[in-house]
């Protein structure tokens, strides 16, 4: 049932993880350290919902599958997976939450793009972008974009998603000290919820120069964000938001949980507050 490296917990005798290293450290975290953990050696008999925190599966369906017929259920199915990951399904839940945003099937032209947006425009994936890369994200003019559209047609990132250009929104910006090639950094925040229920908030940005919200800015953050997992209802929700330089706070995306690093958020006060809002539900 398990993959090698996985692992099948159960935290605090409330919550089942299934775990995997990636070896990244704004996404690992060692649970039986914090928490009290147990590793059953016999499942029960009836199906056990598990959370997965084993990095981004390229065949989240499959997998799921797979663990279903053994009894362990993601906390995601495939098609909440999609909603939670891929822009064109979440969009027009939140379009008058975030940038104007179309997408194509196949790579459009600078012409198709400009006139449906104007310049300059936010190219990114479906899902992401390519490792925050300025000159494939940030595209100025139709020269920039027939050359982003080539690189993109050899990115093992980009070239299996489906293209995505947004309106390019006037962020207000931390500092420009990432790199030629870096995006630059934005006043902008990562939230995790869980049942609806907030349960990690920090800053998205967490190398460099440090920033934080004043009280009026972090009550309108997450004002935004929780109208965002309002609407976009799934067990366990990702959604970023950042603040234009007009003072007006948008989403720039939404994440699965399971699949989400920790960026600034402290992951024990995230899992302690899960585990809170599943001992409460228990009653």
């Amino acid at each position: 049932m398990l993959r090698p490296g996985e692992d099948l917990l159960k935290v605090e005798d409330r919550l089942w993880l299934l775990t995997a290293a990636t070896g990244k450290g704004v996404y690992d975290f060692a649970f039986d350290r914090f928490f009290a953990c147990r590793r059953p050696y016999v499942l029960p008999d009836e199906p056990i919902e598990v959370v997965a925190r084993a990095g981004a599966w390229p065949d989240y369906a499959e997998r799921y599958r797979e663990l279903e017929a053994q009894g362990v259920r993601l906390v995601h199915s495939p098609e909440q997976h999609l909603l939670a990951t891929e822009l064109p399904r979440w969009y027009p839940l939140l379009e008058d939450l975030t940038p104007r945003s179309r997408w194509f099937d196949t790579p459009p032209d600078a012409r198709t793009v400009e006139a449906q947006l104007g310049w300059p425009v936010f190219l990114k994936g479906a899902r992401q972008t390519s490792r925050h890369r300025k000159s494939l994200s940030i595209i100025e003019g139709p020269e920039a974009f027939r050359q982003a559209m080539d690189a993109y047609a050899q990115d093992d990132i980009l070239h299996w998603q489906q293209v995505v250009c947004r309106e390019l929104r006037p962020l207000r910006r931390v500092d420009d000290t990432q790199g030629a090639d870096a995006l630059p950094r934005s006043f902008e925040f990562r939230t995790f919820w869980w049942r609806q229920q907030l349960v990690g908030f920090g800053p998205y940005w967490w190398q460099g120069t440090p920033y934080a919200l004043t009280p009026q800015e972090e009550r309108d953050a997450l004002a935004l964000a929780g109208e965002a997992a309002r609407r976009v209802v799934l067990p366990f929700l990702v959604v970023d938001v950042a603040q234009e330089v007009s003072g007006r706070w948008i989403v720039i995306e939404c994440n699965d949980g399971q699949e989400s690093g920790y960026v600034g958020v402290s992951p024990f006060a995230l899992w302690q507050r899960v585990l809170d809002v599943e001992r409460e539900r228990a009653g």
